[in-house]
């Protein structure tokens, strides 16, 4: 596996532990934190370069990073998921492109 997609996946693990102790604390809401990686999300999409340059299977991989850390918010704090269990919920929870291949 590419060095980079491992600490790529560390990186992620450790946002969204971040992201736990945010919400544990009482200074963000897990609605607030999903609002922002929906907008996180949206303004990757409005990138040009994005809508016009990448392929989806690229236009997925800038988003996935951002999926895994609302799915891990979407969990809840109760249970800390592997990396491998939150891409697999992604995975199963992403919606295509209209215009994938």
């Amino acid at each position: 596996m590419n060095a980079a997609n491992l600490q790529i996946e560390g990186l992620c693990l450790a946002i969204a532990s971040i992201n736990r102790l945010l919400v544990a604390k009482g200074l963000v809401s897990q609605d607030e934190l999903d609002v922002a990686f929906q907008k996180a999300e949206a303004t990757a999409h409005g990138d040009n370069r994005f809508a016009e340059d990448l392929l989806p299977s690229n236009r997925n991989a800038v988003c996935f990073p951002i999926r895994v850390l609302q799915v891990a918010n979407d969990t809840g704090a109760e249970k800390p998921w592997s990396f491998s269990e939150l891409a697999k919920l992604v995975g199963e929870t992403k919606e295509p492109y209209n215009d994938q291949l």
